[in-house]
């Protein structure tokens, strides 16, 4: 487990999320060259080749789904993916500042290898920041028209899986991996709709 994630779970875990939909959709954008070599990313870092392939193959695996809304980070890596995706179903993606990745300040452009958490770097978010912030864009997102279909970072995965009490792992935190949210009652669960191989699924953003 990456340091300081216990402490993203307990952070998140305090204020749960109850959205009113009964499924949503979630989408990390396409890989970047800084995910591939493990590097902490600024804002308008791009799609490498690769991850332009794997936009697409989410596109594709996504067409058949019943999506009404798409919402996005407005990074550059997460509003490709997204105008990727949107272009199958016709619908204008949302941007959301607020879905943003975590601002590691002082950190941007050095090794995310050993990635904490719980760190406050410098001209960057604290944790609690982090979470407070993706608690709050990602209850705005999920209460627009459903179903709705979230693009955004492997940090908000996490904070949403904690908001929702979800349990992930490394198979569902590739990038370009289309997730499926589920309620049933009160208990949320999730579903990978393609399989696949999750070798950068620790790579950050």
């Amino acid at each position: 487990m990456q340091a300081g994630l216990s402490q993203l779970i307990a952070l998140a875990a305090e204020q749960p999320l109850i959205p009113s939909c009964d499924h949503f959709y979630f989408l990390r954008h396409g890989q970047t060259e800084c995910n591939a070599r493990r590097i902490f990313q600024a804002p308008d870092e791009p799609l490498s080749a690769l991850g332009l392939q794997q936009a697409a193959r989410a596109a594709e695996v996504l067409a058949g789904e019943p999506i009404r809304t798409i919402v996005s980070s407005d990074v550059h890596r997460a509003w490709t993916t997204a105008n990727t995706v949107a272009a199958r179903h016709g619908i204008a993606p949302l941007r959301a500042e607020g879905l943003r990745e975590r601002n590691f300040g002082a950190l941007i452009g050095t090794s995310s290898l050993h990635l904490d958490w719980a760190c406050a770097p410098e001209g960057g978010e604290t944790l609690p920041q982090f979470v407070g912030r993706k608690r709050e864009s990602l209850k705005a997102a999920l209460a627009l028209p459903a179903p709705v279909l979230v693009v955004a970072h492997g940090g908000t995965l996490h904070v949403l899986a904690a908001l929702l009490d979800v349990r992930i792992d490394l198979a569902v935190l590739g990038n370009a991996q289309p997730l499926r949210f589920e309620r049933s009652g009160s208990t949320w669960t999730l579903r990978a709709l393609q399989p696949q191989a999750a070798a950068d699924g620790a790579a950050l953003a």
